[in-house]
Parts: structure tokens; sequence; C-alpha cells
């Protein structure tokens, strides 16, 4: 035999022994999560952390189980996540807040700026709280 034709043969040979999961995972894209920030007025400070939320909630975001649970609930639409509703100053110290990446296979870009860090997280609860 030639080198090609073993090195084909050897290849057809392992793709057969691929279990059926890798097969489907291959054929599906993973989905990578969401990156969020949140930055400061006129960017002096920004932070962020990547949220996974499929299979199961991970990553660095310290409230990631609460966090998945409340874009689930809003079905990924972030202008529809549930407030969190608490008192706030009216001291004006903008903070503007992204989310970017894919939600349960669907493309999502979105920003917005409050104008303090109290208004933020009342309206945003804990997808912001990292």
């Amino acid at each position: 035999m030639r080198p090609f034709t073993v090195a084909a043969a050897a290849l057809i040979a392992l793709g057969a022994a691929v279990p059926a999961h890798a097969a489907d995972e291959a054929a599906t894209p993973k989905q990578r999560g969401l990156v969020l920030t949140v930055s400061g007025s006129e960017d002096t400070w920004i932070r962020g952390v990547l949220l996974r939320c499929r299979p199961e909630p991970m990553g660095p975001h310290p409230h990631a189980a609460k966090a998945c649970a409340a874009i689930d609930r809003a079905k990924g639409n972030f202008d529809k996540l549930a407030d969190d509703p608490h008192l706030c100053t009216k001291q004006y110290d903008p903070v503007t807040v992204s989310a970017t990446g894919t939600h349960r296979n669907r493309a999502v870009s979105w920003h917005k700026t409050y104008p303090n860090a109290c208004e933020m997280d009342a309206d945003t609860g804990y997808v912001f709280r990292f």
C-alpha cells in the first residue's frame, strides 16, 4: 500500500471510532456564552466577565446561576430583565453595561447607559453584579 492509502485508511478507522455525541457536538456549534461588561463615566474604568449558561451556569461570574436564570426568564432580551427595585440616590455618575455573545444559540449585542450603578443594579439584578 502507498503511504497516502495507509493514512486515509487510518483516518477512516478513527472516524468510525468517534463517539456519536462527539459527532453531534461537532455538527452543532457550541454556545460560547456572554461577555458582560460594566464601564464608568467616559470609560474611566471597565470590568467584565464571561458568563456561560449551557449546559449549566459556569464561569467566573460570582452569581452565575442567578444571572443565567434571570436571562432565561427574559428569554435573552436584556431590556426585559426582571427589576430588583431598591432605593437609589439621584447622583449622576453614569455607567454603561453591555452583553455580547450568544444565549441559547441566538446572537446577543446589547448595551445601555444608566445614571448610576445603583440604578443599573435595580434594573438588571444579578446579571451585572460582578
